[in-house]
Protein backbone atom coordinates (compact mmCIF):
# COMPACT_ATOMS: atom_id res chain seq x y z
CA UNK A 1 0.00 0.00 0.00
CA UNK A 2 1.66 3.23 -0.91
CA UNK A 3 0.61 6.84 0.43
CA UNK A 4 0.71 10.22 -1.22
CA UNK A 5 -1.35 12.69 0.33
CA UNK A 6 -4.01 10.42 0.10
CA UNK A 7 -5.52 6.84 1.54
CA UNK A 8 -5.70 4.66 -1.48
CA UNK A 9 -7.64 1.28 -1.30
CA UNK A 10 -5.91 -1.75 -2.92
CA UNK A 11 -6.46 -1.74 -6.46
CA UNK A 12 -6.86 2.46 -6.40
CA UNK A 13 -2.89 3.74 -6.23
CA UNK A 14 -2.61 7.23 -6.37
CA UNK A 15 0.67 8.75 -8.03
CA UNK A 16 2.26 12.25 -7.58
CA UNK A 17 1.86 14.44 -10.47
CA UNK A 18 4.50 13.74 -12.97
CA UNK A 19 7.25 16.20 -13.46
CA UNK A 20 6.94 17.83 -16.43
CA UNK A 21 3.47 16.62 -17.54
CA UNK A 22 0.35 18.19 -17.60
CA UNK A 23 -2.56 17.22 -14.79
CA UNK A 24 -5.22 15.01 -17.22
CA UNK A 25 -8.68 16.78 -15.99
CA UNK A 26 -12.15 15.37 -15.31
CA UNK A 27 -13.35 12.19 -12.73
CA UNK A 28 -11.81 9.25 -15.46
CA UNK A 29 -8.26 11.69 -16.34
CA UNK A 30 -7.71 12.88 -13.23
CA UNK A 31 -3.67 11.56 -11.95
CA UNK A 32 -6.10 10.40 -8.64
CA UNK A 33 -8.09 7.45 -8.68
CA UNK A 34 -11.61 7.58 -8.91
CA UNK A 35 -12.41 7.47 -5.14
CA UNK A 36 -9.76 8.97 -3.98
CA UNK A 37 -9.99 13.34 -5.77
CA UNK A 38 -9.26 14.54 -1.96
CA UNK A 39 -7.27 14.22 1.19
CA UNK A 40 -9.54 11.95 3.53
CA UNK A 41 -8.80 14.25 6.64
CA UNK A 42 -10.04 11.88 8.64
CA UNK A 43 -7.15 9.74 8.38
CA UNK A 44 -3.23 10.38 9.60
CA UNK A 45 0.34 10.24 8.52
CA UNK A 46 0.50 7.62 11.82
CA UNK A 47 -1.76 5.70 10.60
CA UNK A 48 -0.34 5.52 7.00
CA UNK A 49 2.64 4.35 8.24
CA UNK A 50 0.60 1.84 10.71
CA UNK A 51 -0.91 0.34 7.07
CA UNK A 52 2.77 0.66 5.48
CA UNK A 53 4.06 -1.28 7.77
CA UNK A 54 1.09 -3.60 8.10
CA UNK A 55 1.08 -4.35 4.53
CA UNK A 56 -2.33 -3.84 3.93
CA UNK A 57 -2.59 -5.45 0.42
CA UNK A 58 -4.70 -8.07 1.91
CA UNK A 59 -3.73 -10.29 3.84
CA UNK A 60 -4.71 -12.25 7.43
CA UNK A 61 -3.76 -10.37 10.36
CA UNK A 62 -0.88 -12.41 11.76
CA UNK A 63 -1.61 -14.93 13.92
CA UNK A 64 -5.18 -14.58 13.29
CA UNK A 65 -7.14 -17.87 11.71
CA UNK A 66 -8.25 -16.65 8.49
CA UNK A 67 -12.47 -16.49 8.57
CA UNK A 68 -14.35 -18.13 5.84
CA UNK A 69 -16.39 -15.32 4.81
CA UNK A 70 -20.03 -15.98 3.15
CA UNK A 71 -19.98 -15.97 -0.74
CA UNK A 72 -18.75 -18.00 -3.52
CA UNK A 73 -16.01 -15.94 -4.23
CA UNK A 74 -13.74 -17.20 -2.12
CA UNK A 75 -13.69 -20.43 -3.89
CA UNK A 76 -14.00 -19.85 -7.33
CA UNK A 77 -11.19 -20.39 -9.62
CA UNK A 78 -8.75 -17.45 -10.33
CA UNK A 79 -8.47 -17.84 -13.57
CA UNK A 80 -8.86 -15.74 -16.57
CA UNK A 81 -10.63 -17.06 -19.94
CA UNK A 82 -8.96 -15.72 -22.85
CA UNK A 83 -10.57 -15.41 -25.95
CA UNK A 84 -10.38 -18.18 -28.60
CA UNK A 85 -7.41 -18.04 -30.96
CA UNK A 86 -4.32 -16.07 -30.72
CA UNK A 87 -4.65 -12.62 -32.16
CA UNK A 88 -1.83 -11.15 -34.29
CA UNK A 89 -0.25 -7.54 -33.27
CA UNK A 90 -0.53 -5.24 -36.59
CA UNK A 91 2.66 -2.65 -35.58
CA UNK A 92 3.47 -0.24 -35.40
CA UNK A 93 0.77 2.07 -33.77
CA UNK A 94 0.35 5.67 -32.36
CA UNK A 95 -1.92 6.08 -29.33
CA UNK A 96 -2.46 8.97 -26.90
CA UNK A 97 -1.22 8.14 -23.12
CA UNK A 98 -3.66 8.73 -20.69
CA UNK A 99 -0.96 11.65 -19.38
CA UNK A 100 -1.18 13.70 -22.72
CA UNK A 101 2.24 11.88 -24.30
CA UNK A 102 1.84 9.85 -27.72
CA UNK A 103 3.29 6.61 -27.63
CA UNK A 104 4.21 4.64 -30.51
CA UNK A 105 4.63 0.90 -30.24
CA UNK A 106 6.68 -0.68 -32.76
CA UNK A 107 6.08 -4.36 -30.87
CA UNK A 108 4.24 -6.30 -28.35
CA UNK A 109 7.08 -9.04 -27.58
CA UNK A 110 7.59 -8.43 -24.32
CA UNK A 111 4.39 -6.80 -22.47
CA UNK A 112 4.75 -5.70 -18.96
CA UNK A 113 1.35 -4.83 -17.62
CA UNK A 114 1.60 -2.40 -14.19
CA UNK A 115 -1.86 -3.13 -12.70
CA UNK A 116 -3.37 -6.79 -11.80
CA UNK A 117 -6.29 -5.04 -14.01
CA UNK A 118 -4.41 -4.38 -16.75
CA UNK A 119 -2.66 -8.17 -17.09
CA UNK A 120 -6.32 -9.46 -17.05
CA UNK A 121 -7.26 -7.50 -20.19
CA UNK A 122 -3.76 -8.32 -21.75
CA UNK A 123 -4.61 -12.31 -21.07
CA UNK A 124 -8.03 -12.79 -22.37
CA UNK A 125 -6.84 -10.99 -24.97
CA UNK A 126 -4.99 -13.72 -26.15
CA UNK A 127 -1.93 -11.96 -25.43
CA UNK A 128 -0.77 -13.99 -22.44
CA UNK A 129 2.45 -15.35 -24.08
CA UNK A 130 3.81 -12.03 -24.51
CA UNK A 131 3.62 -10.97 -20.77
CA UNK A 132 7.00 -11.19 -19.07
CA UNK A 133 6.08 -9.99 -15.56
CA UNK A 134 3.10 -8.96 -13.64
CA UNK A 135 2.24 -6.75 -10.42
CA UNK A 136 1.61 -8.35 -6.95
CA UNK A 137 -2.17 -7.55 -7.67
CA UNK A 138 -2.01 -10.14 -10.52
CA UNK A 139 -2.79 -13.24 -9.16
CA UNK A 140 -4.88 -15.11 -11.17
CA UNK A 141 -3.35 -18.52 -12.28
CA UNK A 142 -2.21 -17.86 -15.97
CA UNK A 143 -0.02 -14.88 -14.39
CA UNK A 144 0.84 -16.58 -11.07
CA UNK A 145 4.84 -17.69 -12.02
CA UNK A 146 5.70 -14.89 -13.63
CA UNK A 147 8.11 -12.06 -11.83
CA UNK A 148 6.87 -9.39 -10.06
CA UNK A 149 8.10 -5.91 -10.37
CA UNK A 150 6.12 -4.35 -7.63
CA UNK A 151 7.27 -3.76 -3.96
CA UNK A 152 4.43 -3.38 -1.56
CA UNK A 153 2.48 -1.82 -4.68
CA UNK A 154 5.33 0.54 -5.39
CA UNK A 155 6.78 0.03 -9.08
CA UNK A 156 10.53 -0.85 -9.25
CA UNK A 157 11.97 0.72 -12.28
CA UNK A 158 14.93 -2.04 -12.10
CA UNK A 159 12.87 -4.69 -12.28
CA UNK A 160 10.94 -4.02 -15.23
CA UNK A 161 13.83 -3.28 -16.73
CA UNK A 162 15.87 -6.03 -15.88
CA UNK A 163 13.21 -8.11 -18.31
CA UNK A 164 13.73 -5.79 -21.47
CA UNK A 165 10.21 -4.83 -22.00
CA UNK A 166 8.86 -3.74 -25.17
CA UNK A 167 6.05 -1.88 -23.75
CA UNK A 168 4.48 -1.38 -21.10
CA UNK A 169 1.11 -0.34 -19.72
CA UNK A 170 0.37 1.81 -16.36
CA UNK A 171 -2.37 3.24 -14.73
CA UNK A 172 -2.87 7.18 -13.91
CA UNK A 173 -2.36 5.58 -10.71
CA UNK A 174 0.72 3.62 -11.12
CA UNK A 175 3.32 4.85 -8.94
CA UNK A 176 5.86 6.52 -7.60
CA UNK A 177 6.47 9.04 -10.94
CA UNK A 178 10.13 8.68 -10.40
CA UNK A 179 9.96 4.76 -11.38
CA UNK A 180 7.47 5.83 -14.51
CA UNK A 181 9.40 8.50 -15.42
CA UNK A 182 12.68 5.94 -15.51
CA UNK A 183 11.02 3.81 -17.27
CA UNK A 184 10.03 6.54 -20.04
CA UNK A 185 13.42 7.78 -19.84
CA UNK A 186 14.72 4.76 -21.31
CA UNK A 187 12.78 5.30 -24.68
CA UNK A 188 10.85 2.09 -23.97
CA UNK A 189 6.83 2.54 -24.94
CA UNK A 190 4.74 3.12 -21.87
CA UNK A 191 1.25 3.78 -22.32
CA UNK A 192 -0.46 5.22 -19.13
CA UNK A 193 -4.31 4.06 -18.83
CA UNK A 194 -7.02 5.47 -16.82
CA UNK A 195 -8.32 3.93 -14.02
CA UNK A 196 -11.97 2.22 -14.03
CA UNK A 197 -14.61 3.53 -11.91
CA UNK A 198 -17.97 2.04 -12.29
CA UNK A 199 -19.47 -0.16 -15.43
CA UNK A 200 -19.48 1.60 -18.20
CA UNK A 201 -15.43 2.21 -18.19
CA UNK A 202 -15.03 -1.71 -18.75
CA UNK A 203 -15.47 -0.98 -22.96
CA UNK A 204 -12.97 1.54 -23.08
CA UNK A 205 -10.09 0.09 -21.10
CA UNK A 206 -10.37 -3.11 -23.03
CA UNK A 207 -10.27 -0.95 -26.26
CA UNK A 208 -7.63 1.28 -25.07
CA UNK A 209 -5.24 -1.81 -23.95
CA UNK A 210 -6.45 -3.92 -27.62
CA UNK A 211 -4.83 -0.76 -29.62
CA UNK A 212 -2.10 0.25 -27.63
CA UNK A 213 -0.87 -3.95 -28.47
CA UNK A 214 -1.99 -3.57 -31.65
CA UNK A 215 -5.41 -5.72 -31.82
CA UNK A 216 -8.52 -3.82 -32.24
CA UNK A 217 -10.19 -6.88 -33.69
CA UNK A 218 -9.72 -8.67 -30.68
CA UNK A 219 -10.53 -5.99 -28.25
CA UNK A 220 -14.01 -5.05 -29.61
CA UNK A 221 -14.49 -9.36 -29.73
CA UNK A 222 -13.68 -8.95 -25.56
CA UNK A 223 -15.95 -5.72 -25.23
CA UNK A 224 -18.96 -7.40 -26.77
CA UNK A 225 -18.63 -10.36 -25.20
CA UNK A 226 -18.04 -8.71 -21.88
CA UNK A 227 -20.96 -6.59 -22.59
CA UNK A 228 -22.74 -9.55 -23.65
CA UNK A 229 -21.91 -11.47 -20.62
CA UNK A 230 -22.85 -8.56 -18.09
CA UNK A 231 -26.26 -8.12 -19.51
CA UNK A 232 -27.13 -11.53 -19.00
CA UNK A 233 -26.35 -11.61 -15.52
CA UNK A 234 -28.06 -8.21 -15.23
CA UNK A 235 -31.54 -10.45 -16.41
CA UNK A 236 -31.26 -12.43 -13.10
CA UNK A 237 -31.54 -9.24 -10.52
CA UNK A 238 -35.21 -10.18 -8.81
CA UNK A 239 -37.73 -7.36 -8.86
CA UNK A 240 -38.99 -6.21 -5.79
CA UNK A 241 -42.07 -7.86 -4.54
CA UNK A 242 -45.04 -6.76 -2.78
CA UNK A 243 -43.69 -3.15 -2.57
CA UNK A 244 -40.51 -3.59 -0.84
CA UNK A 245 -37.87 -1.50 -1.52
CA UNK A 246 -34.25 -2.33 -3.16
CA UNK A 247 -31.93 -3.09 -0.13
CA UNK A 248 -29.59 -0.79 0.91
CA UNK A 249 -26.08 -1.69 0.18
CA UNK A 250 -23.19 -0.27 2.66
CA UNK A 251 -19.78 -0.93 0.78
CA UNK A 252 -17.41 -1.22 4.07
CA UNK A 253 -13.48 -1.00 3.49
CA UNK A 254 -11.48 -2.78 6.68
CA UNK A 255 -8.02 -3.65 7.59
CA UNK A 256 -8.48 -4.97 10.80
CA UNK A 257 -4.52 -5.52 11.21
CA UNK A 258 -4.15 -1.55 11.22
CA UNK A 259 -7.79 -0.64 12.61
CA UNK A 260 -9.01 1.04 9.38
CA UNK A 261 -12.70 0.61 9.10
CA UNK A 262 -13.84 3.19 6.22
CA UNK A 263 -17.50 3.65 5.10
CA UNK A 264 -18.00 4.22 0.94
CA UNK A 265 -19.74 7.07 -0.50
CA UNK A 266 -20.37 8.23 -3.63
CA UNK A 267 -16.69 7.94 -5.37
CA UNK A 268 -16.09 4.62 -3.54
CA UNK A 269 -16.09 2.75 -7.06
CA UNK A 270 -18.74 0.06 -5.91
CA UNK A 271 -21.74 2.54 -6.76
CA UNK A 272 -22.13 1.36 -10.18
CA UNK A 273 -22.17 -2.55 -8.90
CA UNK A 274 -24.49 -2.29 -6.47
CA UNK A 275 -27.15 -0.31 -8.46
CA UNK A 276 -26.13 -3.14 -11.28
CA UNK A 277 -27.27 -5.42 -8.90
CA UNK A 278 -30.61 -4.03 -7.88
CA UNK A 279 -29.75 -2.24 -4.33
CA UNK A 280 -28.95 0.92 -3.53
CA UNK A 281 -25.47 2.32 -2.80
CA UNK A 282 -26.47 3.18 1.16
CA UNK A 283 -23.10 5.42 1.72
CA UNK A 284 -23.77 7.67 -1.49
CA UNK A 285 -27.50 7.71 -0.62
CA UNK A 286 -26.77 9.07 3.06
CA UNK A 287 -25.40 12.09 1.10
CA UNK A 288 -21.78 10.61 1.36
CA UNK A 289 -20.12 12.90 -1.33
CA UNK A 290 -16.42 11.37 -1.64
CA UNK A 291 -14.86 7.98 -1.77
CA UNK A 292 -14.64 6.47 1.48
CA UNK A 293 -14.91 8.51 5.50
CA UNK A 294 -14.42 6.30 8.84
CA UNK A 295 -17.24 4.47 10.12
CA UNK A 296 -18.63 6.25 13.19
CA UNK A 297 -21.85 5.21 14.65
CA UNK A 298 -24.01 7.84 13.41
CA UNK A 299 -22.61 7.78 9.57
CA UNK A 300 -23.94 3.70 9.87
CA UNK A 301 -26.94 4.74 11.29
CA UNK A 302 -27.51 7.52 8.38
CA UNK A 303 -26.59 5.20 5.71
CA UNK A 304 -29.05 1.97 7.35
CA UNK A 305 -27.91 -0.42 5.62
CA UNK A 306 -29.63 -3.61 4.77
CA UNK A 307 -26.58 -5.47 3.52
CA UNK A 308 -23.03 -4.65 3.78
CA UNK A 309 -20.43 -5.47 0.92
CA UNK A 310 -16.91 -6.13 2.07
CA UNK A 311 -13.31 -7.82 0.22
CA UNK A 312 -13.23 -11.06 1.46
CA UNK A 313 -9.77 -10.22 2.84
CA UNK A 314 -10.84 -7.58 4.86
CA UNK A 315 -13.35 -9.30 6.16
CA UNK A 316 -10.85 -11.62 7.44
CA UNK A 317 -8.48 -9.11 8.93
CA UNK A 318 -11.46 -8.25 11.45
CA UNK A 319 -12.57 -11.90 12.00
CA UNK A 320 -14.95 -12.86 9.79
CA UNK A 321 -18.50 -11.83 10.08
CA UNK A 322 -18.42 -12.33 14.25
CA UNK A 323 -15.80 -9.53 14.16
CA UNK A 324 -17.67 -7.53 11.63
CA UNK A 325 -20.18 -6.86 14.22
CA UNK A 326 -18.32 -5.88 16.39
CA UNK A 327 -16.88 -2.87 15.11
CA UNK A 328 -18.79 0.29 16.83
CA UNK A 329 -22.32 1.12 14.86
CA UNK A 330 -22.23 -2.22 12.91
CA UNK A 331 -24.43 -4.46 14.91
CA UNK A 332 -27.08 -1.49 15.18
CA UNK A 333 -27.72 -1.59 11.79
CA UNK A 334 -30.50 -4.06 9.49
CA UNK A 335 -27.71 -5.70 8.17
CA UNK A 336 -25.49 -6.20 11.00
CA UNK A 337 -28.59 -7.41 13.20
CA UNK A 338 -29.59 -9.50 10.65
CA UNK A 339 -26.06 -10.38 9.74
CA UNK A 340 -26.51 -9.75 5.91
CA UNK A 341 -22.86 -9.44 4.95
CA UNK A 342 -21.94 -9.42 0.78
CA UNK A 343 -18.29 -10.72 0.78
CA UNK A 344 -16.42 -10.34 -2.77
CA UNK A 345 -12.63 -11.27 -3.70
CA UNK A 346 -10.34 -8.77 -3.67
CA UNK A 347 -8.74 -9.55 -6.53
CA UNK A 348 -11.85 -8.51 -9.00
CA UNK A 349 -14.25 -6.50 -7.34
CA UNK A 350 -13.09 -3.47 -8.28
CA UNK A 351 -11.30 -4.29 -11.59
CA UNK A 352 -14.18 -3.70 -13.98
CA UNK A 353 -12.63 -5.85 -16.79
CA UNK A 354 -13.68 -9.47 -18.54
CA UNK A 355 -14.39 -11.26 -15.15
CA UNK A 356 -17.08 -8.33 -13.89
CA UNK A 357 -19.76 -10.52 -14.94
CA UNK A 358 -18.85 -12.50 -12.01
CA UNK A 359 -18.39 -10.33 -9.86
CA UNK A 360 -21.63 -8.62 -10.68
CA UNK A 361 -23.54 -12.59 -10.56
CA UNK A 362 -22.04 -13.25 -7.41
CA UNK A 363 -22.93 -9.73 -5.63
CA UNK A 364 -26.59 -10.72 -7.39
CA UNK A 365 -26.93 -14.50 -5.93
CA UNK A 366 -25.20 -13.10 -2.16
CA UNK A 367 -27.80 -9.85 -2.02
CA UNK A 368 -30.67 -11.25 -2.86
CA UNK A 369 -30.02 -14.78 -1.49
CA UNK A 370 -33.69 -16.59 -0.17
CA UNK A 371 -32.86 -16.57 3.51
CA UNK A 372 -31.97 -12.81 3.31
CA UNK A 373 -29.20 -13.27 5.26
CA UNK A 374 -25.04 -14.44 4.84
CA UNK A 375 -22.83 -16.00 7.57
Amino acid sequence: MRFSQVFTPPGRRTRRPERGRPRTGGPTGSTRPPGTRGPLGVLTAALALALLLTGCGGGTDAGKPAAQPPGSAKTAADRVEPLPGTPEPRLPVTVESADGAEVTITSADRVVPLTGGLSEIVFTLGLGERVVARDITATFEQAAKLPVVTRAHDVSAESVLSLKPTVVLAETTTGPAEAIDQIRDTGIPLVVVDPAKELADVGHRIGTVATALGVPEAGAALDARTRSRIEAVNKSVPVPADGRKKPRVAFLYLRGSASVHLLGGRESGASSLIEAAGGVDAGKASGLKKDFTAITSEALAKAAPDAILVMSKGLESVGGVDGLVKIPGVAETPAGMDRRIVSIDDRVLLNYGPRTDRVLDDLITQLHAEDGAAG
